[in-house]
């Protein structure tokens, strides 16, 4: 034990092991990992890329799903589909998403075994790809079955994400819509004779997305804590399930670093928001 813990440095005073993690730190070198005997850059760098392609991908359904929801619901505006949407958002907003995890796992796992529930590929799958961000270089390279294997392997989870950021999206940019339905140049473009659909995608559209990127924005975020506990359900090998290990292990360096690596991701993610709102809000751009 006093052999591990001069080591780690655990026997020196507290000030001095902080002033020595932290200048570590700004040279990139987070340390050892105490229970897996590896650098712990390395380990976050190999489990990254997995949780990123998780967090895009849920972050491109909720929008997709999102933004359909909210364009249904403000064209067939008090109306049966608005009733439908404004159920289906309630509902998705009610229920966590580690709950929608546990749901798909017990329906498409056990009761209609149609998807694998854990894991990123199918460990039988031997795998000639150079970095760790599977789908992308898959798809790159054209390995079709690799990249479908992938793609089965995250739809339950990314769907599980997707599904509380969707209602969020859909009721905000449905009462944005309202909004922007109510403006002159909209009265305008009825006044030329353009269709309902035409009105609704091409000219109130972009302008009601505009509070909706913010907020997705914010959202993004908690998607991003969301993965810890739906990459544990699903045995899903990013940084999220490697978090709780980290923590029931007590392994001090790694969860520093893998607080430290989630706070840059929420950094990032603010900065492509703030920049997407001034590319799509003139006012603000001309600033």
């Amino acid at each position: 034990i006093d052999h591990l813990r001069h080591l780690y440095g655990l026997d020196k005073p507290i000030v001095e092991q902080y002033l020595v993690w932290f200048s570590e730190v700004l040279k990139g070198d987070f340390g050892t990992s105490i229970s897996l005997r590896q650098d712990v850059v390395e380990l976050i760098l190999s489990r990254l890329p997995a949780t990123i392609e998780l967090a895009v991908a849920a972050m491109f359904i909720s929008v997709i799903l999102g933004t359909l929801l909210a364009l249904i619901g403000t064209f067939w505006s008090n109306r049966w589909p608005e009733t439908i949407v404004d159920g289906f958002t309630g509902l998705n907003q009610a229920i966590p998403d580690f709950l929608w995890g546990l749901i798909f796992i017990l329906a498409f796992g056990v009761l209609w075994p149609l998807l694998p529930v854990s894991g990123r590929i199918d460990p039988r799958i031997s795998l000639d790809l150079v970095s760790q961000f599977y789908i992308a270089e898959s798809l790159i390279r054209g390995e079709f079955s690799v990249f479908l294997t992938l793609i089965k392997h995250m739809i339950m989870p990314a769907i599980a994400l997707a599904l509380p950021l969707t209602a969020v999206i859909a009721r905000s940019l449905k009462a944005s819509l309202r909004e922007t339905m109510t403006q002159d140049y909209i009265r305008m473009a009825q006044i030329k004779g353009f269709g309902p659909w035409r009105i609704l995608i091409v000219e109130a559209l972009r302008n009601a997305m505009i509070p909706t990127v913010a907020l997705s924005g914010v959202q993004f975020n908690f998607l991003l804590g969301g993965t810890v506990l739906i990459e544990r359900i699903f045995s899903y090998p990013g940084i999220g399930n490697m978090s709780i290990g980290a923590v029931i292990d007590r392994d001090l360096p790694l969860i520093q670093g893998l607080i430290i690596t989630f706070a840059i991701l929420f950094i990032i993610t603010n900065l492509v928001i703030d920049m997407s709102y001034r590319t799509l809000n003139p006012r603000v751009r001309n600033e």
